[in-house]
């Protein structure tokens, strides 16, 4: 197979499954060939992140993730997408295995909401536990000199119950309980802007997309980019020139 992408998924399923649905039905086709090459690596055995990240002692994660790209290495694909927010932990460990292009997914969506909105001096974050307690998404927003909104001690049990619970555990999404995490963002904590840091925070958009807050929805943005580097680099273009344009420093 020619051109095509990685994509290091499993963490979880159904989350992966929704940035898949993404990329084919947001391209552009009129016949079979139309669609995106890429290679699916949905390892659903990955340990628990947010437990290794917030605990040391559980199963580190990082071996079974470095297992996979460098299975994939192999292969030569043009670029690396790893649809999983709190798997970025390990992004630069990741990245330095191969010289082929890994995008950051959580970067690109920090600087996606610097170019829509920007006016605004802080965004709100929802993410999970381990994203949160080690910074992840917060530094790379402090890093483009914004200030970031957490919310209070009522919102992370609110999250870890979409995320966990409704979610990762039963496969459904519960529309009435996102919409509300995202007005009390909104309304008790003066979010205008509200950033999904968890790919199940990413489905959840997908399937309960009516309310009316603005949202930076990362897993969004990268299926837009892996849509449009795929492209570039089937048209020509030499993937390493192609993903320069995302790989912020």
């Amino acid at each position: 197979m020619k051109h095509f992408f990685s994509i290091i998924g499993g963490m979880g399923t159904i989350a992966t499954e929704s940035y898949v649905r993404l990329i084919n039905h947001r391209v552009k086709i009129a016949r079979d060939q139309d669609y995106l090459n890429y290679i699916l690596v949905n390892d659903a055995q990955i340990p628990d992140r947010t437990a290794y990240i917030k605990d040391h002692s559980k199963t580190n994660f990082f071996p079974d993730l470095k297992d996979d790209v460098l299975g994939q290495a192999k292969l030569n694909p043009d670029f690396f997408v790893m649809p999983c927010n709190t798997a970025h932990y390990f992004y630069n460990d990741l990245a330095a295995l191969t010289d082929i292009p890994f995008l950051h997914m959580m970067r690109i969506a920090v600087h996606k909401f610097i170019e829509e909105y920007p006016k605004e001096s802080k965004i709100g974050l929802i993410a999970t536990e381990g994203s949160i307690y080690d910074h992840l998404y917060e530094d790379e927003i402090h890093r483009v000199r914004r200030e970031v909104e957490f919310g209070g001690p009522e919102i992370q049990p609110m999250v870890t119950k979409l995320i966990y619970r409704d979610i990762k555990e039963k496969g459904i999404v519960e529309g009435k309980l996102y919409h509300q995490i995202l007005q009390k963002m909104h309304d008790d904590y003066g979010c205008n802007v509200i950033l999904l840091g968890c790919t199940e925070l990413s489905l959840a958009q997908e399937k309960a997309p009516d309310h009316p807050y603005n949202v930076i929805d990362p897993q969004s943005i990268i299926a837009d980019v892996s849509i449009e580097l795929a492209l570039k680099i089937r048209n020509g273009m030499d993937p390493k020139e192609a993903c320069a344009k995302y790989m912020y420093k």
